[in-house]
């Protein structure tokens, strides 16, 4: 009962990990969407293709 205990415990724990750090890349993944799409609109304005 112990051994299951400890297995359900760490399953457990890394899924909090995981779903923790997917929650904070999915808002540094936005962020970089709107760089990148930032970066194009500024290199087509320089280049006249705007």
């Amino acid at each position: 009962m112990e051994e299951f205990m400890t297995s359900t415990l760490q399953t457990t724990f890394s899924i909090a990990v995981a779903a923790y750090l997917l929650i904070r890349m999915e808002k540094r993944l936005d962020e970089l969407a709107i760089a990148i799409n930032n970066l194009e609109k500024g290199v087509a304005k320089y280049f006249g293709k705007v």
